[in-house]
């Protein structure tokens, strides 16, 4: 049973993440593509990878007897957040992605999940206190959609603060009948008692897993395109 955060630690947790967003541990934050060389010069291999992963994927639904036909998930958009613990900094997310069911085979797992994913993330984090700016970019691994809600998971690639590797979770709600999108993040307020990662690192994110949309979107917002988790896949019959 996990314990419950009392006010003191409640107290610590709020100063441990504004000093996280800093950018002098983890959980700063992220390009939203034009922020970072780096992130600019990601752009051409993540599309290349992207459309090899995708006619991999195609391959294999053709070679296992099953297509994708209907909607796909997923979620799109860049925007700006007000996060209450910092509330003068300039914090931008920037999400392409989408949906590839079963396309990402695990060890025991062999069809993969239904909400295999692929895309990027990106996103930064500006410090006006120290006049820095944070970012990373990370891939894809995993979109669940909701009506007009969703939750991603990606694993960074490239960053100026963060961990290459460490995964982490975002969520998102579309804004509609003029209230705002909405967005929220894994590290600095969550997962503080959360287990260990793949790497034995504290606070680990599990694919698909993310907060509530916590944040307000000033500016910019999402689109959020909801698809119905598919069915297991069917290997193709056996000729004789």
């Amino acid at each position: 049973m996990r314990k419950h955060l009392t006010s003191t630690r409640t107290v610590a947790l709020a100063c441990a993440t504004a000093a996280l967003l800093t950018g002098t541990v983890s959980a700063s934050t992220a390009a939203d593509g034009s922020d970072t060389p780096a992130a600019h010069a990601a752009k051409p291999a993540a599309t290349a990878t992207a459309t090899g992963v995708a006619a991999e994927v195609a391959a294999a639904s053709q070679a296992r007897g099953t297509s994708r036909k209907g909607p796909t998930a997923s979620v799109k958009g860049k925007g700006r957040i007000h996060f209450t613990l910092r509330p003068k900094d300039t914090i931008r997310f920037e999400v392409d992605a989408v949906s590839v069911p079963y396309s990402q085979p695990l060890p025991g797992l062999p069809t993969g999940m239904p909400t295999d994913g692929e895309g990027t993330l990106r996103y930064s984090h500006y410090n006006p206190d120290t006049g820095e700016t944070g970012w990373a970019v990370a891939d894809i691994d995993c979109v669940s959609t909701g009506g007009k809600t969703a939750t991603v998971t990606a694993i960074i690639r490239r960053t100026n603060a963060e961990r290459v590797g460490k995964r982490v979770g975002i969520s998102f709600q579309q804004g509609e009948h003029g209230a705002p999108a909405r967005l929220g993040f894994s590290w600095g307020v969550v997962n503080l008692d959360g287990g260990t990662d793949a790497d034995g690192q504290l606070g680990g994110t599990g694919t698909c897993q993310a907060p509530a949309p916590f944040s307000r979107v000033t500016e910019g917002g999402y689109r959020i395109r909801h698809a119905e988790i598919p069915p297991i896949p069917t290997a193709a019959p056996t000729r004789p």
